[in-house]
Order: C-alpha cells, then sequence, then structure tokens
C-alpha cells in the first residue's frame, strides 16, 4: 500500500474500518485515537470522520474486532487531548486571528462557529461535539475568547464523554440497523437540534420578557 492509497483510507476510514483492522491488528486503537486527536486537536483537518467513524467503530466491537471498554477510553481521552491542543493554539493567538488572514484557517468556519459560541456560551464546547466543522473550531474559539482553562476542561471532558459513550454505544447496539447507519449524520443533527431548540426558546422568552418589562417602566 502507497502513502496516497493509506491517506485515502484514512479519509474514508469510517467505511474502510474493516480492511484497517484486518491489516493492522492492535495497531487499529493507535490509528483511531490519531484520527479522533486530529480531528479535534488540528483545525486544519476539519475535514477528518467525527461521529461516523465512533459509529461504525462501535458496530466492530458488537463483533468482537475490537474492544468496546479499551476503545472508548482511548477515544475519550483523544478527544479532550485534542480539544486542549486547539483551545491553547487558540490562547496562544488570541483576538488577532479575526483580523488577519492565515492561509490554513476556513475563515468562514470560524465566523460560523464564532457566532454559535456567542448565542450558547460554555454549552458550544458539548454541543459542538456532534456538529463536524464546528466541533474542530470551537475549543479553539474558547480559547480565543480566553474562556478560563477550568471552566474549559469541565465542558471538555462532558462532552468529549457524552460523544465517544454516545455514539460508541449506538453503533454497538443499533448498527445492525440498516436505516440508521445509513442516516447516522441525519439522526445526530435532528438530536441535537433538539438540545438547542429549547435554549433558544428559552432566550427569547428572556428577550420578550425584558422588552416587554422595559415598556411597562417608560
Amino acid at each position: 500500500m502507497d502513502l496516497m492509497q493509506f491517506f485515502d483510507m484514512i479519509l474514508h476510514v469510517d467505511k474502510t474500518l474493516g480492511l484497517f483492522i484486518d491489516q493492522y491488528g492492535t495497531a487499529i486503537y493507535v490509528i483511531l485515537f490519531a484520527i479522533v486527536f486530529c480531528e479535534t486537536g488540528l483545525i486544519v483537518l476539519p475535514f477528518l470522520p467525527g461521529d461516523s467513524l465512533l459509529f461504525i467503530a462501535g458496530t466492530f466491537c458488537a463483533t468482537g474486532a475490537m474492544d468496546v471498554w479499551l476503545l472508548c477510553v482511548l477515544l475519550i481521552l483523544a478527544a479532550v487531548l485534542g480539544n486542549t491542543v486547539n483551545y491553547w493554539v487558540g490562547s496562544a493567538i488570541g483576538h488577532k486571528v479575526y483580523e488577519k488572514d492565515y492561509a490554513w484557517l476556513d475563515k468562514a468556519a470560524l465566523q460560523k462557529t464564532h457566532s454559535f459560541y456567542e448565542k450558547h456560551g460554555g454549552k458550544t464546547i458539548i454541543l459542538a461535539r456532534f456538529l463536524p466543522i464546528v466541533r474542530t473550531f470551537a475549543p479553539f474559539v474558547a480559547g480565543v475568547s480566553e474562556m478560563t482553562h477550568k471552566k474549559f476542561q469541565l465542558f471538555n471532558v462532558i462532552g468529549a464523554l457524552l460523544w465517544v459513550v454516545l455514539l460508541v454505544s449506538a453503533g454497538y447496539f443499533l448498527g445492525a440497523i440498516p436505516l440508521l447507519r445509513d442516516h447516522l449524520n441525519t439522526i445526530v443533527l435532528v438530536g441535537v437540534g433538539a438540545a438547542i431548540v429549547p435554549l433558544l426558546l428559552g432566550g427569547a422568552w428572556k428577550l420578550i420578557r425584558n422588552f416587554t418589562s422595559s415598556k411597562a417602566s417608560k
């Protein structure tokens, strides 16, 4: 296998995981750890598979090809460390990231994540785990926005636990159902939407209440 073929398999590892397990055996844990770490820790690699990779890995655990407990522990660690590196990079660069143009940085994705962060604050770190692209940029934006390290790590660890355990477990128990396997991204987005809508409604109600109170006091 040449280098280009290897990278192509990495980019589509959610579809070629079985081949990786056959060829690399227990080294698959190191490969999956590296992929999750890079997808969450390096903002130049937001295109690596995330949700689908965890789900498919769960299905292989159900067949006995991998140990589900070892996999979950390693991927949670990879997700936490990846976000932490991303956070420190954002902290180091600071607010000038919005003023300068960096060839390696997707400005549109950065602005989208920043807007999401402004709406939902620290909860963004948890919710973003289930949103491709936003997942990669959220810890970076948290660092740029000077969120305290203690507060960031709280949301970081909770988000990593939920993301890995929920999706690997879904693959482990439900991976044999074609409808779920083939429409995973849609199902994840619907689930995140269900979590966000109450927050938006609560914010809207607060604005209406404040507006009504200000009119009444005039």
